[in-house]
């Protein structure tokens, strides 16, 4: 049996995994009433891959899921305690109905659909949803199912770009750079509407981290919004154990916990190369590391995405590795 002992930060239980108790018969030697137990080893995680790259414009992130696999997720996280349920990959339409507004939009729709019911059921049954991309414009249905499911989430979205375009706004149509404003009811309504009637999450928990590359619009965009922005300069500025702590505060205080959308371009490339939207000067690796271990310890996480790993672009496997790394460390691996 495998435990994690976790120094509690707050006296509210952590949403996602309030059930998860020590097996029977276990006793905590240090009897503290600061530190509460978690049987690893009752813990389900759903892996679910999305290969998807319809929502981009260069092709190969639809192998991203694999990638991520193939770098050891799945034992990695068996290794520490968790149960992992591979529910396999959603694959998109070959054909769709298309325009320059929204290129591709039938095939990013009809994923978003169906990774919405996936991840809702695996809600549903008690379990913890890891996505795998693929592009960004998945993380619509991801969200969506979340938020519907929760009702009060916050997001804490790591990334380069702002994704928070729509139709009038973005210079591409890429439907990639579109989802973060759509589940909050700012984007494109048929990313996240599948007749279920979406509940939009409160742009006032919603965080965006390691912007650098945003566009003029997008940028007015998200300022009227609302949205609390920590771009790469800041960063440099605060530092990210600050940062962390204020992105905390602002998605995980009043809602129900946190989801998080990681896209691996909010790496520097020189340690991330294989993605699709490479922005020089990104976040370093331990600034990276040091995010998700921010939120693991916050016993806030509800579920996450990890984006836009592109094998195509990538150097033996580096960026899969490291997207899987990043994974286990939401979930709590500890380096000490």
């Amino acid at each position: 049996m495998l435990y994690i002992l976790v120094c509690r930060r707050s006296a509210l239980p952590c949403s996602g995994w309030e059930n998860f108790r020590p097996r029977q018969g276990y006793k905590n030697p240090l009897q503290d009433s600061e530190l509460e137990v978690i049987s690893t080893m009752e813990r389900i995680v759903d892996l679910v891959g999305v290969q998807m790259d319809f929502g981009a414009s260069k092709r190969g992130v639809s192998m991203g899921p694999a990638a991520i696999r193939y770098a050891g997720l799945s034992e990695g996280l068996e290794h520490m305690g968790f149960q992992v349920e591979n529910l396999g990959d959603i694959v998109p339409l070959l054909k769709g109905d298309t325009k320059p507004t929204l290129r591709n939009y039938e095939q990013v729709v009809d994923v978003n659909r169906r990774l919405y019911h996936t991840v809702y059921q695996s809600l549903e049954h008690g379990h913890f949803p890891v996505v795998l991309g693929g592009d960004h414009s998945i993380a619509a249905g991801s969200i969506s199912a979340v938020s519907k499911f929760y009702g009060s989430i916050g997001i804490i979205w790591v990334d380069a770009h702002g994704d928070w375009n729509n139709e009038a706004s973005s210079q591409t149509g890429n439907m990639h750079g579109m989802p973060f404003s759509a589940v909050c009811g700012y984007g494109p309504d048929c990313m996240v509407d599948f007749g279920q009637g979406p509940v939009y999450v409160d742009v006032a928990h919603c965080v965006q981290i390691g912007g650098r590359d945003i566009d003029t619009q997008e940028r007015i965009r998200m300022k009227e919004a609302g949205v609390t922005i920590f771009p790469i300069d800041m960063i440099d500025e605060l530092g990210m154990a600050e940062v962390m702590r204020r992105a905390m505060a602002v998605a995980g205080e009043g809602t129900r916990g946190i989801h998080l959308s990681f896209d691996v371009d909010a790496i520097t490339p020189e340690a991330a190369p294989g993605t699709g939207t490479v922005v020089h000067s990104g976040l370093t690796t331990r600034e990276a590391f040091l995010a998700v271990e921010t939120i693991a310890r916050s016993q806030k996480l509800l579920s996450m995405d990890m984006v836009e790993v592109n094998p195509i672009l990538d150097e033996r496997n580096k960026t899969g590795i490291l997207a899987s790394e990043l994974v286990q460390s939401a979930l709590g691996k500890v380096v000490f």
